[in-house]
C-alpha cells in the first residue's frame, strides 16, 4: 500500500490515501478533473501535466500578461520575420513522474481495453484510444477515462446521493461512460488523421502466446498478441525478431533523455 499510496498522491488522484487493500482497486473518491490530469500524464510519456481553466490573459493593447504554459519556447520570437530558420524548440523541463516506457506499457494495455475488453464501444471510433472504465458497486457510479495521443476525455455517471443507475450489463462505466466518450470522440477526431501512439525509446516490442506469456512457437499464428517490454523483460528467444518499431536499446540506457521536444513527436503540452 505504501507505493500505491506514493504513486495516488504523485498523480494527484487522491491527497490521501489510507491504508487500506481496497484503495488499491480505486474504491476511494476523487474528481473527474484529478482522473483526467493523472491519464493526461500517462499520453504525455509520464510527464507533469498541470490542468488549468485559463490558458491565456491578454490586456487591451493585445499583450499577453499571464500564460499558463512555462515552457521555454529556443526560436519562437523572430524579430525580423521569417527568413526560412529552422523551426521553434519547446524545452520541456517539466517534473518525469513516470518512466516514458512505463507511460507506454500502460497506454498499449488500455489500448487493449477498447479494442478487445470492457471499453469496446469505443473501439467504433476507428482511430488509436486507449482506457478504463469503471463501474462501482451496485453500479452507482460509471466512469470511462481515455485518451488519444494528443486528447484526453474524462465521463462520470452518478447521482448526487448514491443510487444504483440499473442492472445488469447495461448499467456499467463501458456502456453507459464509454457510448458518451465514442460520440464525443467521433466528433473531436473527426477530421484528424488517426495517429498511432508514440513508442518511447527502448520498448521492445515482442509477440507472446496469450495464454502462456512465452514467445509463440514457430508456425504459431492463433492467440498471440503484441506486449510491450522493457530491456531485458522480455521472454528469452533469440530466434524470433522482435516487432519492427520497437527501439531496443542497450541495459541501462536512459530513455529520453533530451528534453527538447522535436517536431512531429505526439504529446500532450
Amino acid at each position: 500500500m505504501p507505493l500505491i499510496s506514493e504513486y495516488a498522491r504523485r498523480f494527484g488522484v487522491y491527497e490521501e490515501v489510507p491504508n487500506y487493500l481496497s484503495y488499491a482497486l480505486g474504491t476511494g473518491e476523487t474528481t473527474v478533473m484529478r482522473m483526467v490530469t493523472a491519464y493526461s500524464m500517462i499520453a504525455n510519456g509520464g510527464r507533469r501535466v498541470r490542468p488549468t481553466l485559463i490558458d491565456r490573459i491578454q490586456d487591451r493593447y493585445g499583450h499577453t500578461i499571464f500564460k499558463h504554459d512555462a515552457r521555454e519556447c529556443r526560436g519562437c520570437d523572430a524579430p525580423g520575420g521569417w527568413k526560412s530558420q529552422s523551426e521553434p524548440q519547446l524545452v520541456n523541463r517539466r517534473e518525469q513522474v513516470l518512466d516514458t516506457m512505463t507511460a507506454y506499457q500502460i497506454t498499449l494495455m488500455m489500448e487493449d481495453v477498447v479494442q478487445h475488453g470492457t471499453a469496446i464501444v469505443v473501439r467504433e471510433v476507428g482511430k488509436p484510444i486507449a482506457g478504463k472504465t469503471g463501474t462501482t458497486n451496485e453500479a452507482k457510479d460509471a466512469w470511462f477515462v481515455g485518451f488519444s495521443p494528443d486528447l484526453v476525455v474524462g465521463i462520470y455517471m452518478g447521482y448526487d446521493k448514491p443510487l444504483s443507475l440499473g442492472r445488469g450489463n447495461e448499467a456499467t462505466g463501458g456502456r453507459l461512460s464509454g457510448t458518451i466518450a465514442r460520440d464525443f470522440f467521433k466528433l473531436a477526431l473527426a477530421n484528424k488523421p488517426p495517429t498511432p501512439f508514440k513508442i518511447s525509446a527502448g520498448i521492445k516490442l515482442v509477440r507472446v502466446d496469450a495464454g502462456t506469456g512465452m514467445r509463440p512457437v514457430p508456425g504459431q499464428t492463433g492467440n498471440v498478441i503484441v506486449e510491450a517490454f522493457k530491456p531485458g523483460t522480455a521472454p528469452s528467444d533469440g530466434d524470433l525478431a522482435e516487432v519492427e518499431g520497437g527501439t531496443p536499446m542497450p541495459q541501462g540506457t536512459v530513455p529520453d533523455s533530451d528534453s527538447i521536444m522535436r517536431p512531429g513527436t505526439v504529446r500532450l503540452y
